[in-house]
């Protein structure tokens, strides 16, 4: 796997881990580490359902909890790629990148990108008795509403989701709006955030096989005690590690 630079979109909207940045005092760098998937796992070969997503029944609807994942005696073991909190499939024509904090060099979120449409995935720990989804869905809109936006909720492949359009202003002072669509899982102890930005915002066709990679995710929440809505620890895979330095960065 070789390091490169690129410049990663983040998500728009200012809610928990905008949060938890500001109480870290950490800032995310833009020229993050990148690399592409050397071995595939294969095409996705499932029937899409409506919106582009895969059609998966109830019963083996990814993200899943690393309890229910067999490492040893799963085929698909070989084709993930290993951050420590989240276990991703290589998949062709989909590279990974990490977005990396600029003050501490931890990595902080995975982000999935095809072309002009990517998913940045966030996984944190959650109450034992119950989910965030709901209460974070509840914060989102409220920043939404504050910073003159629009939030609508709608229900994608993984239930309650939401879509966000917030105006901002380009570097050369334009108003604009940026668009984003924001998923979420609950699962035990953890919860997987989703947030489909560029593209696949708007395109159910440009954010189906980001959503279908989403499902194939195992999270490692871990036993070390955590506070709710702290992080789960991201890291870079050993196979980059060995990098030299610089070595492949344009």
């Amino acid at each position: 796997m070789i390091f490169r630079k690129a410049n990663v979109p983040t998500s728009t909207t200012g809610d928990l881990d905008g949060r938890d940045r500001g109480r870290r005092g950490r800032r995310i760098k833009d020229d993050v580490p990148t690399w592409p998937e050397e071995e595939s796992a294969g095409e996705l070969t499932d029937v899409p359902s409506a919106d582009g997503a895969r059609a998966r029944s109830s019963k083996d609807h990814g993200p899943y909890d690393a309890s229910e994942v067999d490492s040893v005696h799963d085929p698909l073991a070989a084709g993930r790629v290993d951050l420590g909190g989240l276990q991703v499939r290589a998949i062709e024509g989909i590279e990974l990148r990490l977005q990396v904090d600029e003050a501490s060099q931890a990595v902080v979120a995975a982000l999935f990108v095809r072309g002009d449409a990517a998913l940045e995935l966030r996984a944190f720990a959650a109450p034992r008795s119950s989910g965030l989804w709901d209460e974070i869905r509840r914060e989102i809109a409220v920043e939404t509403t504050r910073r003159g936006g629009v939030v609508t909720e709608t229900t994608g492949p993984f239930g309650t989701e939401l879509k966000v359009v917030v105006p901002t202003r380009t570097p050369d002072g334009q108003q604009v709006t940026q668009a984003s669509r924001i998923v979420g899982v609950d699962g035990p102890r953890w919860f997987l955030r989703g947030t489909l930005i560029g593209r696949a915002a708007a395109d159910p066709e440009a954010a189906g096989p980001l959503l279908a990679a989403m499902s194939e995710i195992v999270v490692i929440r871990g036993k070390a005690p955590m506070a709710p809505r702290d992080m789960i620890p991201l890291q870079i895979p050993e196979a980059a590690r060995m990098v030299a330095p610089g070595a492949g960065q344009q």
